[in-house]
This record gives C-alpha cells, structure tokens and sequence, in this order.
C-alpha cells in the first residue's frame, strides 16, 4: 500500500496505449504531428488561443518559465514552502542565471495579496535592490489547498498593477480543478496567469509535462522557452512520445477522470484521519499527525509514507486508487485511535 508520492505510480493505460499509437516514424525533435496538435488542443482546453510546449520535468517546466519572466537581475515571488524553493536544487536560479526567490510565509502554503504587497511595497525604487518580476504560486499548494478563481484573480490584478510576469506550479492542476469545479480557463488566463506548468506525470503519465503560454505575449514566450528548452538538453529527439501523452491528458476527459479518482480517494481517508488532519482535503495530499510509534505501526502493516517533520506524515493517493482500495488504511488510521 503506497502512499509516497503520485509520482511513484503506475502509468495510466491510455497513456501507454498513446504512447504505443506514436511509435512509428515521425520528424524529429517537435517537427511531428503529435506536437503540432499541442496549441489546438491546449487552446480548446482552456477556451482561448495558447501555445503549448512540452517539457522534460516539472522542475524544468517551472524553471524556464520562470526564466522566461525575470530577468537575472530579478525576483520572483513565491511561498517560502513552494517546490521552487524547497524542493528544485536552486533550478530557478540555475536557468534564470541568478534571479532571486522572494519567499513569503502563508497559511497552507498560499500566497496572500496582503503579504505580497507589503513585499511589494518594502523594495526601493533604485539600483541597490533586488526588484521583483514576476509571482508564482502552486496549484494545488505543497499542502494540498486549491487556489480559487477568486484568489488567484486577486494575485493577477497585483502583477499586472505592478508590471510582474505571472506563473503558475501546476504539477497538481488536475487536483485543483478536480476540487473546484471550475473552468481550467477560470483558475488561469482568466485570472492574469501568463504561464501555466500542467503536470501530466503525477496523474498518471510516463514523462513529460507541458508549459502553457497564455495571453498577447504568448507566441514570444513560447519561442524563448523553446530556446531554453534546447539550451538545457531538453529537446527530445523523439519528442512525439512526450506529445503523445500531453494528447492522451487533454483531448478527452482524462486529466479531470485520473485527478477525480486520486481526490476520491483521499476524501475517503478523511473520516479515519478525522482529529489528525493538519489542513483540509481539497487535492490528493493528507498531512496526518502521528507519533513516531504511530508510524511505526502504520509501516508494520505494510503501509509506505512519508514523514513530515517529527510528528506527522503525508500521504498521497493517486489516479489508480479509489475508495475500496484505501479501505485498509482508512481501517489503520481508525484502529490508532482505539
């Protein structure tokens, strides 16, 4: 009974069968006709015209687009528990050649405009400091909360009074939406986002995700990520297998079924994790406080998770799991209490 991480998961088999579909000869790199259909499908997606590109890794997909809003010079607003931050091996830094990470605190791992205009307002207008260019936020956060339309509007309306590029970590953006229950359009473009990473490997894909450029700046950004792209080594000589994945994701209802499974799953675990939960449920994440013993007997069972700090875990379900496969957990969880 895994409950690491979605990305230990198994892939999903409309994504193998994808992948199978493609495999015969092509144009290389993004020349094939898999890519081609990125733009049309991401554009049908999100009801507006974008460009989408695929991208290695979720850490890369962040990186250039990062890259792509801020200059070395710059800084990037961003929650102090964001994956940029804790869990990317200074990869912001690496591709935008030295630009700075703003973290702020935040309940759940959100950003508030209140924090970040304070943040805003404290940098001088002049040489000697580190101004900002850009925010981005993670949808669903590092504890497993969706940003609502209304939330991420407020943080769009502050980087467009104050010039700044606006990203968005979606490695869990299925989850959110899954959660929301609004148009993808809605939590995004329509809300001031100008990049959107959408992670395909965490509900169930093999490898790649996908970088999605919104706006009337699209087409230029899109072109300098594609740079950065090859710059760093990430221009797959077969990139149709990766195209082919993204396809499988968006062009039916895939990404919303795997996403709606894993939040199925975790809501089930709810009930049994009642009086431990340190956050609400909103995504596929549940942080759990359990004694070092608790654990342990957790484990003996043959449960896998991962610690959070010294007193509590994480758990994670996935795009495979729904409510009777979790049962024994959920059994687990309920018996510490007795």
């Amino acid at each position: 009974m895994h409950f690491f991480s979605d990305n230990a998961t198994p892939v999903c088999p409309e994504v193998m069968a994808a992948i199978a579909a493609a495999d015969h000869a092509d144009h290389g790199y993004d020349g094939d006709g898999w890519s081609a259909r990125l733009n049309g499908a991401f554009s049908d997606l999100f009801g507006t015209q974008a460009v989408a590109l695929w991208i290695a890794t979720g850490t890369a997909a962040n990186s250039i687009a990062l890259a792509c809003l801020c200059p070395p010079y710059g800084g990037v607003i961003c929650h102090e528990e964001a994956h940029i931050v804790v869990d990317e091996c200074g990869a912001p830094g690496f591709y935008t050649h030295g630009a700075s990470l703003m973290a702020l605190p935040g309940a759940g791992a959100k950003l508030s405009p209140d924090a970040v205009t304070e943040r805003l307002k404290a940098i001088r207008p002049d040489v000697h400091q580190v101004p900002a260019r850009a925010i981005s936020i993670t949808q669903a956060t590092e504890y497993g909360l969706a940003y609502s339309p209304e939330e991420v509007a407020a943080l769009g309306a502050l980087a467009r009074e104050y010039g700044l590029g606006f990203h968005m970590d979606g490695a869990r953006f299925a989850n959110a939406v899954a959660h929301l229950g609004c148009h993808p359009g809605d939590v995004t473009w329509r809300a001031g986002v100008d990049i959107l990473s959408f992670g395909c490997v965490k509900n169930g894909g093999m490898i790649g995700e996908a970088l999605v450029f919104f706006g009337d700046r699209a087409e230029a950004r899109a072109a300098e990520a594609a740079r950065w792209r090859k710059r760093a080594g990430h221009l797959f000589s077969k990139g149709r297998y990766l195209a082919a994945q993204a396809l499988a994701m968006v062009e039916g209802d895939l990404w919303l079924r795997n996403a709606r499974a894993a939040n199925a799953a975790a809501r089930a675990l709810v009930e049994g994790a009642a009086g431990r939960l340190m956050h609400p449920v909103e995504a596929n994440e549940l942080f759990v406080r359990l004694t070092e013993a608790e654990r342990t007997q957790l484990r003996a069972q043959g449960f896998d998770f991962y610690d959070w700090g010294a007193d509590a875990a994480r758990l994670v379900t996935n795009w495979s799991q729904d409510a009777a496969s979790v049962q024994p957990l959920d059994d687990a969880l309920r018996a510490l209490k007795g």
